[in-house]
């Protein structure tokens, strides 16, 4: 089941407005510097890390191996 079923009917008006309430963010973003140049990244995100050619090697989080790419 999705929930309860509704106990009155909402109008056009009043589920409108609701809906209208609604704003889209900006999301945050941090400035690192890497080998020279300026990224910006989202904070508290882990980074891939990659090799000379460009492959994906893992994903590192605090210095650490989180996972594998």
């Amino acid at each position: 089941m999705a929930g309860n079923p509704p106990k009155r009917k909402v109008s056009r008006s009043n589920t409108r407005s609701r809906r209208a309430q609604w704003k889209a963010e900006v999301p945050t973003l941090v400035k690192t510097v890497e080998n020279g140049k300026t990224v910006y990244s989202r904070p508290h995100q882990a980074k891939v890390v990659t090799d000379s050619q460009g492959t994906e090697l893992f994903l590192e989080y605090k210095g650490r191996k989180v996972a594998d790419a």
